[in-house]
Parts: C-alpha cells; structure tokens; sequence
C-alpha cells in the first residue's frame, strides 16, 4: 500500500474567512499529530482571495481514512461545513 496524497484548495466566502482563519491553526496541530500524518499544509493564495491551497501526505490509505474520520468530527467540520472542497487525492510511493 502506497503514500496517499491530497492536493487542491478550498474557496470560503469572506463572511466566512475569520472564522476558518481561526479554526486553522488547531485544526493543522491535531492532523499532524495523527499517527501516519507526514505533511499537512494549508496556505492562502495570494492570487485568489479566500483561496486556501491544501497539501496532505499520509504515510497509507488506514491513516488518512482515519484523519478523515476524526476530521468530520472536529470543530473544522462544523465551520466548514458547506464549504465545496476542490480536492485530487491520488496514492504513489
């Protein structure tokens, strides 16, 4: 079983931006705590307002289906719940 990777980004409207700017930072210290969590970066575009970029490597697929089943419980979740997610997740080595 490979590395799984996620790379995208993630429109928020700018009603919404404090509040996801906020929720961030606890949000990207409980992912790289995860077991198997090897990158998790997420970072604003500085060509798209309320753009935020996200790059995720997971060391196999049981760590980040586990970081997806934690994230849907997580404040995260509530406050981007809505939000669409431009996401490609692909594995490799």
């Amino acid at each position: 079983m490979g590395r799984v990777f996620l790379d995208g980004y993630l429109d928020v409207p700018p009603e919404r931006l404090a509040a996801v700017r906020a929720a961030l930072p606890e949000h990207a210290r409980l992912t790289r705590a995860e077991p198997g969590c090897i990158r998790f970066e997420v970072a604003e575009s500085t060509e798209v307002p309320g753009r935020l970029l996200v790059s995720e490597i997971f060391a196999d697929q049981t760590a980040f289906d586990s970081h997806q089943a934690r994230g849907k419980a997580t404040a995260w979740a509530e406050i981007t719940a809505g939000l669409p997610r431009h996401y490609t997740i692909h594995t490799g080595p």
